[in-house]
């Protein structure tokens, strides 16, 4: 039982220590300054877009729009910006509350209304995909003022900014969690619903907020997004949600609600780079990574169910003896 806690703890820093030595051997080019920025920077976007899921993952539900959000705000904000001539701290601002009362959305539905998640956020997916081809025609939008690429391709000293922006996100993240009540209030709800709201927690409001920030930070990616690629495509967040559900569950965020912390999420989302990015110099085929990203979604699901199905075990032997 201490090694299977321990593990639980540490074994996600463990997984990171073991692939950063597997491709250090196996490939020259990995450990090196240049390439392990380049790793920071491909995972920002992504550790952007998880804070909202690790949140989402914590009320024992889940949100497949993230995707779809990245998506509608980066071709909206470029279409502001391209055909509106709209300044882009507007149209960014613009986009981010299109992103939030999205979010906000998802959460009504599922709270007041009682469908399950997985159902109203697949809903919203389609929904969303399918309004961002309606405004660009399935066409990339770009031509914006060069200035804008400074937040997804500009450095501080040799920090990418990307990677600022995400240590400030997930710091926000890591406050919300350990130092305001709304955190507790995300563990209690996840942990047993009908007991906080039995203790006072309005668990309606906490899904609204929940949902709509998963929104917003699913925004900010967006935003941060366009702005790398400095163009508007109808694909960009294409699987952005699963990478997100896997970085998170593989951190330790449990699928069932009320258990995980954002430095272990930090954690699930550099294996997902370094995995990335150690195929590619490696020549792994696209399908290839595919397969290895599944698998490793369907293992940290997987040990998620042992652990829940142990501890019920547990408290039923417990309660037996009492």
């Amino acid at each position: 039982m201490k090694y299977m806690e321990f593990f639980k703890k540490y074994g996600i820093f463990a997984v990171l220590l073991m692939l950063v030595i597997f491709f250090s051997i196996t490939s020259d080019n990995f450990l090196v300054t240049g390439n392990l920025l380049i790793i920071a920077r491909q995972v920002s976007m992504l550790g952007i877009a998880a804070v909202g899921m690790t949140f989402v993952l914590l009320l024992g539900g889940i949100d497949l729009s993230i995707g779809s959000i990245v998506t509608l705000v980066n071709i909206v904000t470029a279409w502001m910006m391209v055909n509106g001539k709209m300044n882009p701290i507007a149209a960014i601002a613009v986009a981010v509350a299109l992103s939030t009362a999205i979010g906000f959305i998802n959460g009504l539905i599922i709270a007041r209304i009682k469908m399950p998640a997985i159902i109203v956020t697949l809903g919203t997916q389609i929904i969303v995909e399918g309004l961002a081809y309606i405004i660009s025609g399935g066409l990339p939008i770009f031509g914006f003022d060069k200035s804008f690429a400074i937040l997804g391709q500009g450095y501080i000293g040799i920090i990418p900014i990307p990677v600022i922006v995400m240590i400030i996100i997930m710091l926000i993240g890591a406050f919300i969690l350990n130092s305001t009540y709304f955190g507790r209030y995300f563990y209690a709800v996840g942990g047993n619903e009908e007991a906080a709201n039995l203790s006072g927690i309005n668990v309606i409001r906490v899904k609204y907020l929940v949902y709509a920030l998963s929104g917003f930070f699913a925004g900010i990616a967006g935003i941060v997004l366009l702005s790398r690629t400095n163009s508007g495509q109808v694909l960009s967040g294409k699987g952005f949600e699963f990478d997100a559900l896997t970085a998170c569950v593989l951190g330790g965020v449990s699928i069932n609600g009320g258990y995980g912390k954002i430095s272990n999420v930090v954690a699930g989302i550099l294996i997902l780079g370094v995995l990335s990015n150690g195929m590619v110099l490696l020549n792994a085929s696209a399908y290839t990574q595919m397969v290895i990203k599944g698998s490793v979604l369907m293992f940290a699901v997987a040990f998620d169910c042992i652990q829940k199905n142990r501890k019920t075990k547990v408290a039923k032997v417990a309660s037996a003896t009492v």
